[in-house]
């Protein structure tokens, strides 16, 4: 092992760690958003209790992204200063596009949404909260678009050993980037109605006196079950079905622009995709290998040409290609890592998808009167099992985009072994490397303890009808926060 290898451990632990906040507040800030676009035009208090709960996790998440993003900038001065040296006039635009236009847009805003409840009219209040939400998208917008450039480079050119930019609307309209931003901002819809769905899913159960797991109640939960509470009618399945409905819209658009993004692959970067399919040979008429020995004849063709009779590149036939055009190399990527991490995009994507089509035939109808029939107690446990699900989707799909175009850096132009900066020695690496992996530990217990506290804690509610004067009955597990400590 060398200061490459491990450079590369080092920005895949950090880039990883950092991108399970990403999708998350990209998607629960529009959850939230909606929530107290809600409670404006309809005026019932269980939107505000909802905006303000799920409002919290979004700052605390979002805080996070923040702290963990920061690395990532440092980790191209250290390690990869010929990667910085080549692509950095081209990189330039976009990534100050976006911390001056659209990070600063997101954090202005947000910061106003956070302290102006009740100091702001609340139409302003809540267009302050929109702000930030577009801000986000559009933060995750140019990230993408630069992103997108290393797997399909245009609107450039190479002068002096660098790559200098000819065309800044070319690389923020690049075909790549067009299919990418779409699939990455749906996937993370999917990751944070994934998430709603499970806190949802465990106030439910709580609420209701039962464990995640099937057992035997306690007599604490029992108690817990039978103190009266007024509660807001219908509060959590309000919150689920819409979680449902999110995550199940977002899901067929992963799905179309999935498929866009492979006969991309097919036209721009057939090493990935044949590596994805462990395709060894150029195939006219390719099958869909589900998993080894397992093929659907002509399924490879028809989704990446849209003809199930197209000729699809095979890996080694493209290695002798590559090492024709560019020179005596080993252009294959870790075809097991590829291979299966596609498969476990697919797999962990439909479970999530198909669990939220299950709940909202589960959850549709209602009973005579009008009132809702209760969510079934067996999917409530589901919905919390299910939260790794789309995580494990979202950063697989990544380790596939990432991992399939090695050893480029830059498609075509700068492989990763000549991006790494050349002072930089394996020992150095290894300390940075073991201090980033610790911090990110501790980060990540601070995380999870703060999103625990809060969603057992729940929202605050209202106090239980014919109550004696002056008294608030609660449950045990039943933390009150006040508008003003919730933000």
């Amino acid at each position: 092992m060398d200061a490459l290898d491990l450079a590369r451990w080092q920005f895949g632990v950090t880039t990883v760690y950092h991108f399970l906040f990403v999708p998350l507040t990209i998607g629960l800030g529009v959850y939230v958003a909606g929530l107290q676009t809600a409670w404006l035009r309809t005026g019932k208090e269980h939107y505000l209790r909802l905006t303000k709960f799920f409002g919290k996790l979004f700052l605390i998440n979002f805080a996070m992204g923040v702290v963990t993003g920061i690395v990532q900038e440092f980790q191209f001065g250290m390690n990869w200063s010929e990667y910085s040296t080549f692509v950095g006039d081209v990189f330039g635009a976009p990534l100050a596009l976006e911390a001056l236009l659209a990070f600063f847009l997101e954090s202005t805003f947000l910061g106003l949404w956070i302290f102006g409840w009740d100091r702001l009219p609340k139409r302003v209040h809540l267009a302050c909260l929109w702000a930030a939400v577009i801000g986000s998208n559009l933060s995750a917008y140019f990230i993408l678009a630069a992103n997108a450039w290393m797997k399909h480079p245009v609107g450039y050119e190479v002068v002096d050993g660098r790559a200098r930019m000819t065309d800044l609307w070319a690389v923020l309209t690049n075909s790549t980037a067009l299919a990418q931003v779409p699939h990455v901002v749906a996937g993370s819809f999917v990751v944070a109605g994934g998430f709603v769905i499970a806190v949802a899913g465990y106030r439910i159960l709580r609420e209701r006196g039962l464990r995640v797991l099937p057992g035997r109640r306690s007599a604490q939960a029992v108690q817990n079950a039978t103190v009266p509470m007024r509660r807001v009618p219908d509060m959590w399945r309000t919150s689920l079905r819409a979680a449902l409905v999110m995550t199940a819209i977002a899901g067929a658009v992963v799905a179309g622009t999935g498929d866009l993004s492979g006969r991309l692959l097919h036209e721009q970067q057939p090493m990935k995709l044949a590596a994805a399919e462990g395709l060894r040979h150029d195939t006219a008429g390719a099958p869909f290998s589900i998993v080894p020995g397992v093929e659907v004849p002509g399924l490879l063709s028809l989704l990446s040409a849209h003809d199930p009779g197209a000729t699809v590149q095979g890996v080694d036939d493209i290695q002798a290609r590559y090492a024709k055009a560019f020179g005596p190399a080993d252009y294959v990527p870790n075809l097991p890592v590829v291979f299966w991490s596609f498969r476990v995009m697919i797999v962990f994507g439909m479970t999530t998808v198909g669990m939220s089509v299950l709940g909202l035939w589960l959850t549709r109808r209602r009973r005579r009167g009008g009132t809702a029939k209760p969510v079934p107690g067996w999917f409530a446990r589901l919905c919390v099992l299910a939260l790794p699900s789309p995580i494990v989707a979202i950063i697989s799909g990544w380790l596939l985009s990432e991992i399939g175009r090695q050893p480029w850096t830059v498609q075509g132009e700068l492989m990763t072994a000549a991006s790494v900066s050349p002072g930089v020695s394996l020992g150095e690496v290894a300390i940075t490397l073991a201090v980033f992996t610790v911090l990110y530990g501790v980060l990540a217990l601070a995380e999870g303890v703060l999103l625990v506290r809060h969603v057992k804690a729940g929202p605050e509610l209202p106090p239980v009808e014919n109550a004696p004067s002056g008294t608030v009955p609660t449950r045990p597990d039943e933390a009150r926060l006040t508008p003003t400590l919730m933000y």
